[in-house]
């Protein structure tokens, strides 16, 4: 069956129709993270109804909505428990209350990396392996894992998404979470223009001159031989390689993927962790897979609507 699927990325939320692995219909809108999910809802309403008038789709057709959150999600009772620094309104917010009374469907919630997963394991580079970790790259850093085929949640539903606070340098940076030297406060698009500006000669650097401190600005030139561009960028390989290791050692997977904006640069990050994860990782038996994702955007929309599906079968037995 159909799904809407809702991916509410703290810069941008994807609103998809999705069946099976394919996407009938996708839009993008700004998030406007900071004032919240219930500012935003009319938006998303007005962007279902144009997708479902445009492809003749009745409300009956579809299974449900099926959300990804990027924040700690209570999957079984559908409500959001934390999340930082992006739609803080969401843990007082009624999803099922909302879906039931604008479109008379059930909600399935989920975080955000691991319906990234579940589309990569069904549809991308993970297909036929039921033992991933998946690791994305970008404004935070988020991960999933998949042991035996079942998605990890643990009793608190924090296992295995925190792979962003995994904690690499016990005397770094804070982090966002409150903690110190996590991945994410080492090496994301938020703390790049830290990096930049703390290095002792980006007044000279090419840099300096650039109005947008990302990663795309770090690549282009660190390739063009700027020596505080190489510099960020291998402090960044680095993090991101421990953060790796550690999600090896921490759940035993056969493959690691890496998502996120960020691997528009694969050639130069997964031969550099790679190299890492030979040298270092603890793994008697042998190596895990490293991969790129498949999907660069749209791994979370397929992964939300196969969950979706999974979840109205399961519903249905009951």
């Amino acid at each position: 069956m159909k799904a809407i699927v809702l991916d509410l990325g703290g810069t941008r939320m994807k609103i998809g129709l999705v069946t099976a692995e394919r996407i009938i219909a996708e839009s993008l809108l700004p998030s406007f993270s900071g004032n919240g999910i219930v500012p935003r809802l009319k938006d998303i309403e007005t962007e279902v109804a144009k997708m479902l008038a445009a492809t003749n789709t009745g409300l009956s057709e579809l299974a449900g909505v099926s959300i990804s959150i990027p924040g700690i999600v209570d999957s079984k009772n559908m409500h959001v428990l934390a999340i930082n620094k992006k739609f803080e309104d969401m843990p007082d917010f009624d999803f099922g209350a909302w879906t039931r009374n604008t479109w008379n469907l059930p909600v399935l919630l989920e975080n955000d990396a691991r319906t990234a997963l579940v589309g990569e394991w069904q549809y991308g580079a993970g297909k036929n392996c039921n033992n991933i970790v998946l690791i994305t790259l970008g404004t935070g850093i988020g991960g999933a894992a998949l042991i035996e085929g079942k998605l990890l949640h643990g009793k608190h539903f924090q296992a295995g998404c925190l792979g962003g606070h995994f904690i690499i340098n016990y005397r770094g940076s804070a982090c966002t979470c409150g903690n110190v030297g996590c991945v994410e406060s080492e090496a994301s698009s938020w703390k790049l223009p830290e990096l930049y500006r703390t290095h002792p000669d980006f007044s000279s650097a090419k840099a300096s001159s650039q109005v947008l401190l990302d990663f795309k600005t770090l690549f282009e030139l660190s390739a063009q031989g700027d020596k505080v561009s190489e510099d960020v960028l291998q402090h960044c390989l680095e993090a991101w390689s421990a953060g790796v290791i550690n999600m090896i050692h921490a759940y035993d997977p056969e493959m690691v993927i890496i998502g996120g904006g960020v691997m528009k640069s694969a050639d130069k990050i997964l031969p550099y962790i790679r190299e890492q994860v030979n040298r270092f990782a603890w793994t008697p038996w042998g190596k895990p897979q490293l991969k790129a994702a498949h999907f660069l955007d749209q791994a979370g929309l397929l992964g939300a609507a196969w969950l979706m599906n999974e979840y109205v079968k399961e519903y249905k037995n009951v």
